[in-house]
């Protein structure tokens, strides 16, 4: 019931995950990033817990495989999940489950792992991967909700989709990006597409709101001048 796709721009060092599916808030407990370490996924029937420990295990140096194979061990309820992990060298993992819902497919592309489940067709993964690759002048927040566009036109879920979310991780601990669409009866991921487009002209001003005030603009609400 949900599809997704993680990815590094080889330009930048920026990591981070598009992603869409039926249930509410899935920004919540599914995609995850750290500035120069990785991204992972978490989806199916999500486990929020996974995504924080495989990052944790990037960040102490393990590379993709070895954090997937670390934090899966001894784990129970595996077989209801379906993992997406990218590292810092572009190293990509994943993990599904034998209890994972409808057609289900893993895509990995250069720089990208896409995923999904409960999938109207197979050929989704690929487009989202294909949809990357595409775009690769980007910034990795376009390329990724390009790609999820790419994965709505192959087909997508099987059903409705209600949520989406795009988060990008750069060089500072929080996020660069975090768009989410928690609930649409209409269609979350142009919604997402209308709050990038908003928000992306934006960006660097919240960024100097963070780290230098003084170089920021005026928010330009009556009382700031």
């Amino acid at each position: 019931m949900t599809f997704s796709i993680i990815g590094r721009c080889e330009r930048t060092g920026m990591f981070g995950v598009a992603i869409t599916t039926s249930s509410i808030c899935v920004g919540a407990r599914c995609p995850h990033a750290r500035a120069k370490v990785g991204a992972v996924a978490t989806q199916n029937i999500t486990d929020p817990h996974l995504g924080p420990l495989l990052l944790d295990r990037l960040e102490a140096g393990d590379d993709a495989p070895t954090a997937l194979a670390t934090v899966m061990d001894g784990r129970e309820h595996l077989n209801y999940r379906q993992l997406t992990v990218i590292d810092a060298t572009g190293k990509t993992a994943h993990h599904t489950g034998a209890n994972i819902l409808g057609a289900n497919a893993v895509v990995a592309g250069e720089s990208c792992l896409a995923a999904g489940n409960l999938l109207a067709t197979t050929d989704v993964p690929r487009a989202m991967a294909d949809g990357f690759a595409a775009n690769g002048d980007e910034h990795l927040a376009e390329r990724l909700l390009r790609a999820i566009e790419a994965g709505v036109a192959a087909g997508g879920e099987e059903g409705p989709t209600h949520s989406a979310c795009l988060i990008v991780a750069d060089e500072l601990p929080f996020s660069l990006v975090d768009l989410r669409v928690d609930w649409s009866n209409g269609d979350p991921i142009a919604d997402l597409r209308e709050l990038w487009e908003a928000y992306e002209p934006q960006m660097p001003d919240y960024v100097n709101r963070a780290v230098n005030p003084s170089a920021a603009p005026s928010y330009g609400v009556p009382g700031d001048e």
